[in-house]
Parts: C-alpha cells; structure tokens; sequence
C-alpha cells in the first residue's frame, strides 16, 4: 500500500522560504518518479517538478530558479525547497508518484496514481 504524507506547509511573507517533506511508504523515492503539483483555488493542479530515478529533474517556469526538489533515500522522503517565495505560490501542494523509474511524458497529474494529502502554502505580499 502506498502512502505519501505531506508535510511543512504554512504561512510566510513574500521573499521568505519554506521547505515541504513527502514521507513515502510502498514506493522508493530513489527508484521511481516523483513530482509536486499544486493547485490553487479555483485553477487546476499544475505540476511544479518532477524527479526520476536518475536525478533528472524538470521544473515548470514559474519556479524555475527559485525551488529545488531532493530527496533521503535512507528516509524515503521527497523534499521542496521554496525560495523567493511570491504571493502566486500560494497553493496547495502535493506529492505524488508513479511506479516507473523515468518521468518521460508525466507532466500531467493524471499521468501520477500517487497522492498525498497536500499541504498549504499561503504567500502574502
């Protein structure tokens, strides 16, 4: 059974940090895809980074130089590092993954069968 918890979320002002953690159980961070998405009221869920089982990463323009996905595989947990926080990051974010080592052609939630809880992040200006 695949599990993925969310956690690290909250409130902080624009230019601040947060980081998130995903704890996983039932699917190896280091050996499959991994991405987070979110998704702000009334949008749909967007992917913001997706990371396989080499490394290789892919980050949506909007966060592109400002975030930074990890992960311990000796915890098995996912981590966002967010930067340069701006109010249009205010969402809610999530974990996800899917049970394939590459990423190839995952940009879409619905390419994901994994899903955390989320966590909200609120940006104010």
């Amino acid at each position: 059974q695949v599990q993925l918890v969310e956690s690290g979320g909250g409130s902080v002002q624009a230019g601040g940090s947060l980081r998130l953690s995903c704890a996983a159980s039932g699917i190896q961070v280091r050996w499959n895809c991994m991405a987070w998405f979110r998704q702000a009221p009334g949008d749909e869920r967007e992917g913001v980074v997706t990371i396989d089982y080499q490394g290789r990463t892919t980050y949506a323009d909007p966060v592109k130089g400002r975030f930074a996905v990890s992960r311990d595989t000796a915890k098995n947990t996912l981590y966002l590092q967010m930067d340069s926080l701006k109010p249009e990051d205010t969402a809610v974010y999530y974990c996800a993954g899917r049970l394939t080592v590459n990423c190839l052609g995952s940009g879409r939630a619905a390419d994901f069968g994994y899903w955390g809880q989320g966590t909200q992040v609120a940006v104010s200006s």
